[in-house]
């Protein structure tokens, strides 16, 4: 049984989140929230928030519908970065100049499976 859980406009690129989420695919869900625990960037916190979420929703509903998934033996199957919409922003420059610039965002999804 997979389970699944989305985090949606997220402030950060989905290049940046690529890197962290390359390190946790197909790991078991418990070194996943260590490695990205451990993991120096930015955006592994909002990513480990999104696996514990995952985490959480299997075990709801493992007693809601005694579904009978073992939450020990649960693998991060497959966690996708997928861009968002960007907001465009004004920087001021020299002389009455100005440049646009993209403050993008991302959609992260992630899918629990018991091995």
């Amino acid at each position: 049984m997979q389970v699944r859980a989305v985090l949606k406009n997220h402030r950060g690129s989905a290049r940046k989140a690529r890197l962290v989420v390359d390190l946790v695919r197909g790991k078991p869900v418990g070194e996943a929230l260590t490695t990205l625990d451990l993991s120096n960037k930015r955006v592994a916190k909002p990513i480990a928030k999104l696996v514990r979420s995952a985490l959480a929703s299997a075990e709801q509903k493992n007693t809601r519908e005694r579904a009978g998934i073992d939450v020990e033996n649960l693998v991060v199957k497959t966690i996708t970065v997928d861009g968002g919409p960007s907001m465009w922003r004004i920087r001021p420059r020299a002389q009455g100049r100005a440049n646009w610039i993209q403050r993008r965002s991302s959609h992260i999804t992630v899918v629990l499976e018991e091995v």
